[in-house]
């Protein structure tokens, strides 16, 4: 199934560098690499003397360093964050602190829906319950810098707080973990719906910024096409889930072994989150039935 997507892997950038990844965009790693984090999450400056800051990312001292010595001698006016994963926006407080800027959001951490009874806490306590932005953007808010301007676009999904960035200047769109070069995006209850995610793809797929920024890689090209590739993979994803349920009813790890094969062992957990969040969709729509509310340990079987 993975190999429906063009994949582009490609990504040099060392931890602590700084380097020009488009115009008036410099980014810099976070020396945090892993199954879900790739190479590390990759904080962008946004302009020249007067600077943005999108995504400081995790509470790691020498990224945050490394981050405040590229912009040595700028001011930091705006910090950005795109959702509150751990990886993401726990160096917001002290990029603050450093610098006096004001932190822009869709709003503080929350699940898409309420915990079930039973349930376990969120995929690898990746939330920064923390965090609050001092200001809470909406969808289609306009934030004006010194030589940027930024267009909040909100895509739940992933987390229900996920938020992209449109770069008016460059025509560039800063996809945070909705969209991703080198692999398709985590969807966990509770953190994130498959629904919600769903309907921000379609929304991506309506504009027309021709690259993205991501979170974790190198730079989406043809941006619009590879988000349509993106949609037709989870559209796969659930047509293998209702024709494996077409052969009998099945629990998640059946479900997992029989749709993604060759698995990476580490990724075994999302693989069963991320097969919960399509039946939880699935359910919804009156495809796929369960005894009770969908949870990680349920029997579905089609309707």
């Amino acid at each position: 199934m993975n190999d429906d997507i063009p994949y582009n892997k490609k990504f040099d950038l060392l931890p602590g560098r700084v380097a020009e990844v488009a115009p008036h965009v410099r980014a810099v790693v976070a020396n945090n690499p892993g199954p879900f984090t790739f190479k590390g999450t990759v904080s962008y400056i946004i302009g020249r003397g007067k600077v943005a800051i999108l995504d400081p990312g995790p509470g790691d001292d020498a990224h945050i360093a490394a981050l405040l010595d590229a912009v040595r001698g700028e001011t930091v006016t705006h910090i950005f964050v795109t959702h509150t994963h751990r990886d993401h926006s726990p160096a917001a407080p002290k990029v603050k602190a450093a610098t006096g800027a004001t932190v822009y959001a869709e709003g503080p951490h929350r699940p898409a829906r309420p915990l079930n009874i039973g349930e376990a806490a969120r995929l690898d306590a990746s939330a920064d319950l923390d965090f609050r932005p001092d200001i809470a953007l909406a969808d289609g808010d306009v934030v004006v810098g010194e030589g940027f301007t930024i267009e909040a676009v909100t895509t739940p999904g992933h987390t229900a707080n996920h938020m992209a960035y449109a770069f008016k200047e460059a025509d560039l769109l800063f996809s945070g973990d909705h969209v991703m070069a080198w692999s398709t995006s985590i969807v966990a209850p509770p953190d994130g719906a498959m629904s919600d995610y769903m309907a921000s793809l379609a929304k991506l797929a309506r504009r027309n910024e021709p690259d993205y920024l991501p979170g974790h890689g190198g730079i989406v090209r043809e941006a619009p096409h590879f988000v349509q590739h993106y949609i037709r993979h989870r559209h796969g994803r659930e047509a293998s889930i209702l024709r494996r349920l077409g052969r009998g009813a099945a629990d998640i790890p059946t479900l997992v072994r029989a749709i993604y094969i060759g698995l990476d062992p580490r990724l075994s957990g999302a693989a069963a989150l991320s097969v919960l969040a399509h039946l939880e969709d699935l359910v919804s729509r009156g495809l796929v039935a369960t005894d009770g509310t969908p949870s990680i340990g349920g029997i579905y079987r089609l309707i």
